[in-house]
């Protein structure tokens, strides 16, 4: 029932059935699309990731009263039309619904956004389309690309793995970058990256465009000749000391395939472990030590949004097997991240859960033990006075019921 209110002031699902086509005749339709979308969306949220749990949760009558039904729910193989019709205008479209909850999440013109782009391995379930082998991860995966700004899901794009890990990342980019300045055209916009996306092409292309860009770069025997003097005076250093040692500085660095030279950032570190050089390439200005590390380094977080999406939302339970099917799925495990972390932003905002990931927020708030009386009028819910989360429960209940 949090979720309906959550999703009731995000107008999520509602936006994304109006987007999504629907081939039914509507005179024998039994189960509305925009049931099935809540059905499907609420159920990744609280944790049931197949199709199969529907068939015990459809008879529920607190998930009946969530999707404002009155009758049983649709069954799996209902649900499971409902991924199969997939195709990429209606993956196109749902994907455009992100992007648009993302500006509409902003009251007034940000002056930045930094744009997080990364890639992570999905394993396929079998034989299915688009599946290949990736050495790196020694896995049959796909390879799905993710955007994220801060802790809010722009993108999710599925893709086959036997490809450039930046494979239609400049689209992307250029896609996101025209939407955004439309609304906001002052913004200070900067892409963020591993060394997966370093493209010369697309730096140039940033560069042309007014984007900032801050991305790792692989190190090579060119690049490490440049830092020869630097790791040496940090060995030095911890010989005598004893203690960690890190030294920053700017170089001019071009692979003989690039247009022109371009600024790398170079640590030079030097640990117990032994010498721990790194690269990153930027077209920031400022104190270099800052760049790395309040800049590049803060990507990490992203990391912990990528698992959030996989393990705690079920964004690899892609088994079906056909292609579009698959990314549809993808698709609902990003509308469910983006309904709880629109409940994370907005009604836990300042508490305890402010902070807390997805599965905590689930077994904290949302699958909690209630006695349900319903009757023609009304639904009570009738809570256990022990429950130790009622303060928090009501917070966040009551910033969902405000207008």
């Amino acid at each position: 029932m949090a979720l309906r209110l959550a999703d009731r002031k995000l107008g999520m699902i509602a936006a994304l059935d109006a987007v999504i086509e629907d081939p039914r005749e509507a005179d024998q339709v039994v189960h509305r699309q925009r049931d099935l979308l809540s059905q499907r969306i609420y159920g990744l949220a609280l944790g049931y990731e197949d199709l199969n749990d529907h068939d015990t949760l459809r008879k529920d009558l607190l998930w009946q009263s969530a999707v404002e039904r009155g009758e049983q729910l649709a069954s799996s193989p209902t649900l499971c039309r409902l991924e199969q019709r997939a195709d990429r205008q209606s993956a196109w479209a749902m994907s455009k619904v992100l992007v648009e909850l993302f500006i509409q999440s902003f009251r007034q013109a940000p002056r930045e956004l930094i744009l997080d782009f990364d890639a992570t391995d999905d394993r396929v379930h079998g034989k299915q389309e688009g599946r290949a082998f990736h050495g790196y991860y020694d896995d049959w995966c796909f390879l799905p690309l993710y955007v994220f700004c801060g802790e809010q899901l722009l993108v999710s794009y599925l893709r086959p793995s036997n490809q450039d890990p930046a494979r239609h990342a400049w689209a992307v980019l250029k896609l996101l970058v025209t939407r955004l300045r439309q609304e906001w055209p002052e913004v200070k916009i900067i892409f963020r990256g591993d060394s997966g996306f370093c493209r010369w092409r697309m730096l140039r292309w940033c560069e042309k465009s007014g984007v900032d860009y801050v991305v790792g770069l692989a190190k090579n025997t060119r690049l490490l000749a440049l830092l020869e003097k630097p790791m040496e005076q940090a060995a030095a250093a911890f010989a005598e000391t004893q203690e960690k040692q890190r030294h920053f500085v700017r170089l001019e660095y071009a692979a003989q395939s690039w247009d022109r030279p371009r600024t790398v950032i170079a640590k030079a570190e030097h640990t117990a472990k032994g010498a721990n050089p790194r690269f990153i390439l930027t077209s920031l200005e400022g104190h270099e030590q800052k760049i790395y590390d309040d800049i590049y380094c803060a990507r990490g977080e992203m990391e912990n949004r990528i698992k959030e999406q996989q393990l705690g939302l079920f964004a690899d339970r892609t088994s079906c097997q056909g292609w579009w099917a698959n990314q549809f799925r993808l698709l609902l495990s990003s509308a469910a991240y983006v309904l709880m972390e629109y409940m994370r932003r907005t009604a836990l905002a300042g508490t305890e859960l402010a902070r807390a990931q997805v599965t905590t927020i689930r077994l904290k708030l949302l699958k909690i033990g209630t006695v349900i009386l319903r009757n023609t009028r009304r639904i009570r819910l009738l809570f256990s006075s022990a429950y130790p989360h009622q303060q928090l429960f009501a917070t966040m209940l009551g910033r969902l019921s405000s207008a």
